[in-house]
């Protein structure tokens, strides 16, 4: 592959530094996860943003966690028509070989994808509208979320449209059809998060009173 190049070297540098200590002090562990699988109890579906570290915000360990991430954190609806579905794959085998018990859907404030979506929808995005945009396109899943969107502010309403991404996701996943069966099974429980960077914040939604609360 004559277009790779080698690695950078601030990345060389790094991986030797993790090599040296995180791995050499934790050796029996690597190889009991080599040796024995994975096993998570939790998949997290989160967005592609650098600044969102899911492992971190849950103090979680290598092997607990089945992460899967994309644009805006976002899940399409059940659609088997032989095409390239990355997200979808990623749940069928988290639900249906994995066996996960919980499959958490986890927003973000200042959600790049959420704002271009938003600009998009109000017009202001045209390049986003070409049927050659990738992001674009993935966006669309979107959309129904903005026609429903409050009154209020520009950033007020991107601030419920990063939370619509949540709850469009929750509802997607459930017209998969082995996703639903193991919700009614009771072994698997949705959940949908939202995370503000800013001040670190976590917020759950609650299906009772149909809002996002705050842990």
């Amino acid at each position: 592959m004559k277009h790779a190049q080698p690695l950078p070297n601030y990345l060389v540098t790094r991986y030797h530094g993790w090599k040296a200590t995180t791995f050499a002090e934790n050796k029996s562990w690597y190889r009991h996860l080599a040796e024995q699988g994975q096993h998570p109890r939790a998949m997290v579906v989160s967005c592609c943003d650098s600044r969102v570290h899911v492992t971190s915000i849950f103090g979680a360990d290598q092997g607990e966690f089945f992460i899967h991430r994309n644009i805006a954190n976002l899940v399409p609806p059940y659609n088997p028509d032989g095409e390239y579905h990355g997200t979808s794959a990623a749940i069928e085998y988290a639900v249906t070989t994995l066996k996960v018990a919980h499959l958490i859907v986890l927003g973000h404030s200042g959600c790049g994808g959420v704002e271009g979506c938003y600009d998009m929808c109000a017009g202001k995005a045209p390049q986003l509208e070409e049927t050659s945009s990738f992001v674009g396109r993935w966006m669309d899943i979107l959309r129904p979320g903005y026609d429903h969107l409050p009154q209020g502010d520009d950033a007020s309403r991107k601030r419920a449209l990063e939370k619509a991404s949540v709850l469009i996701s929750l509802e997607n996943l459930m017209t998969f059809p082995f996703v639903k069966q193991a919700v009614d099974d009771e072994v698997l429980s949705l959940h949908g998060l939202w995370n503000n960077i800013s001040d670190g914040g976590l917020e759950a939604y609650d299906p009772n009173i149909e809002k996002f609360v705050g842990i």
